[in-house]
């Protein structure tokens, strides 16, 4: 079954069974991935090269959509879930270890996913318009998943929750691992187009097509705000 037309991949164009948007306020948990200052707010260069302003300019749309639709859709939801009182959980990537000893491999990786974030490190904060409030669960991980790399999953399951809304960055890596994640646990997961991102909207639909009606059902803001 799939609730709408959009993202539709090979596997699912013959599928016509359509269904409907349903949330049980009860059994559902707002989990908002990653949204910390390393990842979605544009870095200050002082005096920069040619090649961190070429950087930069590869790096804006990113950014435009962080600050046009992602973070506004996220303060949207998260005001929806608080004002009906349901739970809501943040993941952050935080080393444990000053050395970051304790990273996954991939964290450990060259390039752009060697990832060396320490407790402490104003970068690993999540941006103000989305930060936790009082009661409401912050998971610090060194994997992209944060099911593997947290016990996120007895959480859930000791607060009667059985269905995840899902958003956040980078789509493609820590909210797809995280997506994957929960659906191989066995929880229904809902994942909000427009309030996640990856690095370019090329790999943010191909990366919906990929998870939709497997591992999730992609909506967007409007739908899950009207099913609520």
């Amino acid at each position: 079954m799939r609730v709408n037309d959009r993202h539709v991949s090979f596997y699912y164009e013959s599928d016509t069974d359509i269904g409907a948007i349903e949330i049980d306020k009860k059994t559902t948990a707002l989990l908002i991935v990653d949204m910390q200052h390393f990842f979605v707010t544009r870095p200050v260069l002082n005096n920069p090269t040619k090649r961190e302003l070429a950087d930069a300019q590869r790096w804006e749309q990113f950014y435009q959509a962080i600050d046009d639709w992602v973070v506004p859709n996220n303060q949207r939801i998260l005001d929806a879930f608080r004002s009906r009182g349901m739970e809501v959980l943040h993941a952050k990537i935080q080393c444990q270890k000053r050395n970051g000893a304790d990273r996954s491999l991939d964290h450990k990786a060259t390039g752009f996913n060697e990832l060396l974030l320490r407790a402490g490190d104003p970068l690993t904060d999540i941006v103000p318009q989305l930060a936790p409030a009082d009661d409401e669960i912050v998971i610090t991980k060194t994997t992209d998943n944060a099911v593997a790399g947290s016990p996120i999953r007895l959480w859930l399951r000791n607060m009667g929750i059985d269905t995840v809304v899902v958003t956040g960055v980078l789509l493609d890596q820590c909210v797809s691992g995280t997506v994957r994640g929960l659906a191989d646990e066995s929880f229904n997961v809902w994942l909000v187009e427009d309030a996640s991102r990856a690095a370019t909207q090329q790999i943010h639909d191909a990366e919906l097509a990929i998870l939709n009606n497997i591992y999730c059902h992609v909506i967007n803001t409007e739908e899950l705000l009207a099913a609520l």
